[in-house]
Formats: C-alpha cells, sequence, structure tokens
C-alpha cells in the first residue's frame, strides 16, 4: 500500500471517528493500567462489568492492596484467568506503592516490569493515560493492518513497528484506536463486513466479501 492511500485511509477513519478512545471503563492512570491487565483473553465487555464493582471500593494501589488477592479474586471472577490476574494485580500494587508512590509510572521500562504488563498493555496505558503517539497491536490491529496491506507483519511485534515507520505522525496518537474499533465491528476476524466498510475501495485484501 502506498503512503497515499494510507493517509487517505486514515483521514476517513479520523473523519468517522474525531476522538477515539478505548471501550473499557475507567476514570484515572491506575483504573487504566488494572483494567487493560484484566483484559488479556478478555472482552473490554466483561472486564467492565467486574471493574464497575471492584474500582468503587480500591481506586489507588494502596485500597487494592488491601483487598488482597482473595478480595481481587472476587470481583474479578467471571474473568478468563482470574486466578492469576488477581496475584498479578496485587503484586503490581505492592511495587507502584513501594517503588513509584503509588502512581502509576509514565515510563515504558517502568510498566513493562510490573507483573502481567507486557509492551502492549505498556502501549495502551502510554498511548490512552499519557498520550504518547505509541501502537499497542493486538488481534484486530494484527488482522487488519495485514489483511488491508495497510502494514504487514508476521507477528505483532513487527506489525507496530511497521505501523510507527508507515504512518504519519497526525495519525499516530490515534492509530491504535481507529484499527482495534474497525478489526472489533467492520473487519471481523470470520466474514469481514466489507459492504459497510468506509475504506473498502481502499483496502487491498484480495477475498472482499458483499
Amino acid at each position: 500500500m502506498n503512503k497515499q492511500k494510507r493517509i487517505e485511509m486514515l483521514s476517513r477513519l479520523r473523519a468517522a471517528n474525531p476522538e477515539p478512545t478505548t471501550e473499557l471503563e475507567y476514570s484515572s492512570p491506575f483504573e487504566l493500567l488494572i483494567a487493560v491487565l484484566l483484559s488479556a483473553q478478555a472482552t473490554d465487555v466483561g472486564v467492565n462489568k467486574a471493574t464497575k464493582h471492584l474500582f468503587p471500593v480500591a481506586r489507588t494501589p494502596q485500597a487494592m492492596l488491601d483487598l488482597g488477592v482473595d478480595g481481587v479474586k472476587h470481583y474479578i471472577k467471571t474473568i478468563g484467568l482470574f486466578n492469576t490476574k488477581a496475584e498479578n494485580v496485587i503484586k503490581t500494587c505492592r511495587i507502584l506503592v513501594e517503588q513509584h508512590g503509588g502512581e502509576v509510572p509514565e515510563n515504558r521500562e517502568a510498566l513493562e516490569a510490573l507483573p502481567g504488563v507486557g509492551r502492549k498493555t505498556a502501549n495502551v496505558v502510554l498511548n490512552t493515560a499519557f498520550r504518547w503517539p505509541t501502537i499497542a497491536v493486538d488481534t484486530h490491529i494484527f488482522r487488519v493492518s495485514n489483511r488491508t496491506k495497510l502494514a504487514v507483519g508476521k507477528n505483532v511485534d513487527l506489525v507496530e513497528q511497521k505501523l510507527l515507520k508507515v504512518v504519519p505522525a497526525e495519525f499516530k496518537l490515534d492509530v491504535h484506536h481507529w484499527l482495534i474499533l474497525h478489526g472489533r465491528y467492520t473487519c471481523v476476524a470470520r466474514k469481514p463486513r466489507c459492504g459497510s466498510c468506509i475504506i473498502e475501495d481502499l483496502c487491498e485484501f484480495k477475498d472482499k466479501t458483499d
């Protein structure tokens, strides 16, 4: 895909959704971090249902620590892998309290050092909470980038590198949200809804559907 096509594609996505954001519900960088940590192999809807009850009783790392592992499990037991996630939440909160003054660090290395937090989660937090032009590549973004030929890569790291290279600066802050929403609702995995796609004529996917 050439530069002109990419700019047109991203311009249309921006026009359709000028101020995109995550569908995870949160009111602070800490709540966002915990929500993203819980969202691995789970839906945003499922995470929101759990955090709707969890966050009112634990809005800070110390309050979450006070709940303990079993207390966190009680609130997130409807989410997949909740046992491991509860342990990671408590370990993460302990580090935030002991090493970062109870605040979420605006630093990639510090974020990636937290239990259960990988590069993708760090990218989401840096982008959404701190407005860094990072691009977190999940399964939706990986699929859309490869399928449309916006940014082709054999794994998520390669797709992230390619997107950072080819996406113009004016689009970098929001492209993560546009692509994830496009993959979630239009360019879906099994049968993409090409007929209702606003970038269908620009997309280079060979097996388009009506």
